[in-house]
């Protein structure tokens, strides 16, 4: 009896061993672009820059994910554990760092200056999340020289802004999706009048 009962705490215990690992295997931690957090940060600064009122962030939805329920309360305990680790690994989008601040603030000031020229259609926003030339005869002579300064000044902002959230969030290689996002939102907060483009390139005018 002695022999058997020994022999049935080893087969247990293989078994438990072999259904954490199995679940170890399942379980695998990904970190993706977190593009609906990143579309909230983007509205909120583009919002700030444009001098528009900010849109109230929606409370936060809860919801409960299972994944499978087992009669053993130390693997179902292994599991949570797991699973939490899993979406640890999602990481807050962060957009409040010291250099993303001093952007921010530099575009928001200048924004002001370029109002004028959105209005008048000479510039608009691309479709690479920059500001670009779009009439240049909307553009007396004496002033051309003053938009191409703003325009140099601008969009080195703005590229430095977009390669700066990748880098505050751990990520230097989601710069193309952060200005994706932003072109986006650019082109969506456009004034009436204003003008922007299209994927495809085509001026379209708010």
């Amino acid at each position: 009896m002695a022999i058997l009962k020994n022999t049935m705490n080893k087969v247990s215990t293989g078994i438990f061993f072999w259904a954490l690992l199995t679940l170890t295997a399942c379980v695998t931690i990904n970190v993706y672009f977190p593009a609906s957090q990143a579309e909230k940060a983007a509205e909120r600064i583009v919002d700030e820059i444009l001098g528009q009122p900010a849109t109230k962030p929606e409370e936060a939805k809860k919801g409960a994910l299972m994944l499978f329920s087992q009669p053993t309360h130390l693997i179902s305990s292994v599991s949570t554990l797991l699973i939490s680790n899993a979406h640890a690994a999602q990481p807050d989008f962060s957009i409040n760092t010291s250099a993303i601040k001093r952007l921010r603030s530099s575009m928001s000031s200048r924004n002001s200056k370029l109002s004028a020229f959105y209005n008048s259609g000479a510039i608009g926003f691309d479709n690479k999340g920059l500001v670009a030339i779009k009439d240049k005869n909307a553009v007396s002579l004496k002033e051309r020289g003053t938009l191409n300064s703003l325009l140099r000044a601008e969009n080195k902002d703005r590229n430095a802004l977009y390669q700066e959230i990748a880098n505050a969030n751990g990520h230097p290689e989601w710069e193309k999706d952060v200005r994706a996002v932003f072109a986006k939102k650019w082109s969506q907060k456009a004034r009436s009048g204003w003008w922007y483009q299209s994927s495809n390139g085509a001026w379209k005018q708010k």
